[in-house]
């Protein structure tokens, strides 16, 4: 197998890198404001221009391409599908539809091209830096997973290994702090641990397992602060099971099925973990959603505790049975607040010491992935936007706008100079990635 050379060099010396809610705080629903005039940026006259396309004799649609990007990236020729930032340099890679996966900076303007990935057959559909920078994971649709690794200061990846175990890929997490271990899971409810050799970059499988009985639709690491004797994992089915693992013997730590969940059939697809710091220094407690609207909340560290079951909307006469699907879980990190992201484009608020819901956020489409960072939280939606609301106060602080199609993945990026500004980068439907400057 020939090694793939990726260069093309990122610009030298690159970026390294209260008072909570009151309990007697009645729930307030907030409506996104359409109407709010949005900042233009002038730098790009061909994303500025406004539209109308003529449908008929008596019928106009205005498309609304207002802009409020500092730049972009356009080099995919399909559906961008993951976005993912470097630990310390100032690069991103992104995958798509078109069976690509390219490297380009986030630091100039606009990014400069740093190289693609071009041996996937299907869309690339997962991208992870390892924790420490050093590797790169790519993975499709095809079930192929790619591991390059960097040279020359990340300006050069190189290809080291190749991996082909199952028919599609659905998930795939780098671990947080131990280098160079990942885990994935498959249609066929199957999950695999591996780690990439530090000196060669060549595979060792640390485990699989075969518990599931359909699609493993998610997982996530926990007990991570724990060092490298420790690393399990816990996964989610559609089958309404969720199992913990040992990640280095494939050992089943516990098994929730639906008779731990008082029989409800629960098709498990999003997953979470909640920082220590909520959970007294329990670092297993992981929040579960499903694509009929049940949320569980697990203590892993307790064999699977159920700590918290509920149905978290009741649908309309008018909604489907997909509206209630639980697309995205995040934590916030320094308060009690959880927040759930639905295909209905609501985001509920939970007040995780009384699990009671203290805000809703309505947009206007599904919502398809949510970030907490400080107070803030970032939630992307099919409409094309990215808004960023105040969860203390359910304020709107900004809309990232100027994608003509939904947002299917974005990464927040921290300032490296005194009083920079975060990024956003997106991953857009069009074949677009946007990187906006969000503020504090």
């Amino acid at each position: 197998m020939n090694n793939q050379e990726i260069s093309n060099t990122p610009d030298e010396n690159p970026e390294p890198q209260e008072e909570f809610i009151n309990n007697n705080e009645v729930e307030e629903v907030i409506p996104i404001n359409e109407d709010a005039p949005a900042d233009f940026d002038d730098e790009d006259d061909e994303m500025n221009d406004g539209a109308d396309v003529p449908m008929g004799e008596d019928e106009t649609i205005e498309i609304d391409m207002s802009n409020n990007s500092k730049t972009y990236f356009d080099k995919h020729t399909d559906s961008v599908f993951t976005v993912a930032h470097h630990p310390t340099l100032p690069l991103v890679v992104s995958g798509g539809g078109d069976n690509v996966a390219n490297l380009w900076t986030s630091h100039s303007q606009p990014p400069k091209f740093a190289g693609s990935i071009t041996e996937h057959t299907e869309s690339v559909i997962i991208s992870s830096f390892t924790c420490d920078g050093k590797f790169l994971v790519t993975a499709d649709m095809n079930g192929k997973i790619l591991i390059h690794v960097g040279v020359k200061g990340g300006s050069q990846w190189t290809k080291t290994a190749e991996l082909t175990e199952v028919e599609e890929v659905v998930w795939l997490k780098t671990h947080p702090t131990i280098k160079g271990v990942f885990a994935f899971g498959a249609i066929d409810g199957s999950v695999w641990c591996y780690q990439i050799n530090e000196s060669d970059g060549s595979l060792e499988q640390l485990m699989s397992g075969f518990n599931h009985q359909q699609d493993c639709t998610m997982g996530e690491f926990i007990n991570i602060e724990q060092g490298e004797n420790k690393l399990e994992l816990v996964t989610c089915s559609l089958d309404s099971s969720i199992i913990g693992w040992n990640g280095y013997t494939g050992q089943q730590l516990f098994k929730v099925t639906q008779a731990e969940i008082k029989g409800l059939s629960a098709p498990w697809i999003s997953l979470s973990v909640a920082p220590p710091n909520l959970t007294n220094g329990n670092s297993g407690v992981v929040a579960v959603g499903s694509n009929n609207g049940v949320l569980a909340l697990i203590n892993s560290n307790n064999n699977g505790a159920v700590l918290h079951l509920e149905t978290v909307i009741q649908l309309g006469a008018d909604q489907e049975e997909l509206d209630a699907s639980i697309e995205s879980i995040s934590w916030a990190e320094l308060f009690p607040l959880m927040a759930v992201g639905l295909v209905s484009g609501e985001i509920l608020l939970y007040d995780t010491n009384t699990w009671r819901v203290r805000r809703k956020f309505q947009l206007e489409d599904s919502v398809t992935k949510l970030i907490f960072d400080g107070n803030d939280i970032f939630a992307s939606c099919i409409n094309g936007k990215v808004y960023q609301f105040d969860s203390k106060t359910g304020a709107e602080k900004f809309v990232c706008t100027g994608h003509s199609m939904g947002v299917l993945d974005f990464v927040l990026v921290k300032p490296t100079e005194p009083n920079g500004l975060r990024r956003l980068i997106t991953a857009g439907d069009e074949g677009v990635s946007l990187i906006f400057e969000v503020p504090y």
